[in-house]
């Protein structure tokens, strides 16, 4: 039940008419802050998603027209047995997929892209490292030995595969003649042109092209590794070796994972420097997956069946580089990753 109260002039007023007055007096200043902020708030959402749009779009539109629409026009030509011109009118389903999968070039192929992905990793990587520790030390003409081995990286592979065409020219090639000169008789055939050595040779090759970007990549891991953890080392009486086992590998880690990564998505997609070399012979010793399918297209016309080795060639490597994202890179990834501001709700 509502007191009665008396006014300065006399006139009574209940007290819950003053708090009805009151209350709606607040009611009606506090609900404006709010509707302003949540006003404000969504043109700035707006606006966020208006230059999302604009900065997005055409690189999206970049990708759809040379990524995706290329896969989805392979995806339809390996569905159809076609010579490469004229409509597609015989549709032959997966047959194109299980003649790929089923060739014994092809699959001698997948083994050779899987013996260069292996080979690479294991070769590249330790001589890398030690020749980007090495050159992490001060010394004299540090800068010349660091632009020296990354030239082999800038060299388009056109001319890097030419000049060791060259240099491997079996009796007249510069090697075979050093190995002639001190004693060592090398292959009738050349290196490239004799099946036991060919393979081996184009790794050498592609070592020496790629060992630069391995070795720049370490550099510029190695500058980020504090010197306190070497002194700290040093004080400890750590050895040369322990320094290097215990803080430096550790701390190369992501930049060494990262290099794996782009080493195998390379090394599954090798093409030109085989092509240049050797075309995939001899006796298909050198034949990747990607010589493969160039092979059928431009060579038999089957362009059916090439389109079923580029999708074959797409999966692996798809799925390659997700197993490699979710099993060895989420850690990498989720250590650096940037954690958005929570929108504020009230």
């Amino acid at each position: 039940m509502a007191d009665d109260v008396t006014s300065p002039t006399g006139e009574s007023t209940s007290s819950a008419t003053l708090t009805a007055a009151g209350g709606a007096g607040r009611a009606t200043a506090r609900p404006a802050r709010p509707a302003a902020n949540e006003r404000g708030g969504r043109r700035t959402d707006r606006r966020m998603w208006l230059e999302i749009a604009v900065f997005v779009t055409p690189a999206l539109a970049i990708f759809a027209a040379f990524v995706v629409w290329p896969i989805v026009k392979a995806v339809q030509f390996s569905l159809y047995r076609w010579k490469g011109y004229g409509p597609l009118v015989d549709f032959v389903g997966l047959e194109n997929y299980t003649k790929v999968l089923r060739n014994e070039v092809f699959q001698d192929a997948v083994v050779h892209n899987l013996v260069i992905v292996v080979l690479s990793v294991a070769v590249q990587l330790p001589l890398g490292l030690a020749v980007a520790l090495l050159l992490n030390r001060r010394m004299r003409f540090q800068g010349l030995m660091r632009t020296i081995v990354f030239v082999p990286y800038v060299l388009a592979e056109v001319i890097a595969g030419v000049v060791w065409a060259q240099l491997l020219q079996p009796k007249y090639g510069i090697v075979d003649s050093l190995l002639t000169a001190i004693g060592i008789t090398p292959p009738a055939q050349g290196f490239l042109g004799t099946p036991e050595y060919a393979l081996m040779t184009v790794l050498v090759v592609l070592t020496w092209k790629y060992l630069g970007l391995a070795v720049i990549l370490l550099l510029a891991g190695l500058q980020s590794v504090p010197d306190e953890l070497y002194e700290a080392a040093q004080l400890d009486g750590a050895t040369w070796w322990q320094t290097q086992r215990r803080i430096t590998v550790p701390l190369l880690g992501p930049t060494i994972r990262m290099w794996i990564f782009l080493s195998m998505v390379g090394s599954l997609q090798l093409f030109d420097m085989v092509w240049i070399l050797t075309r995939g012979g001899p006796a298909n010793a050198t034949m990747t997956m990607a010589t493969f399918l160039i092979n059928e297209g431009t060579k038999r016309s089957n362009y059916g069946i090439a389109s079923a080795a580029s999708v074959v060639l797409f999966v692996i490597a798809l799925v390659v580089a997700l197993l490699y994202q979710r099993l060895v890179l989420a850690r990498d990834t989720a250590e650096t990753a940037v954690a958005r501001p929570r929108r504020r709700t009230r």
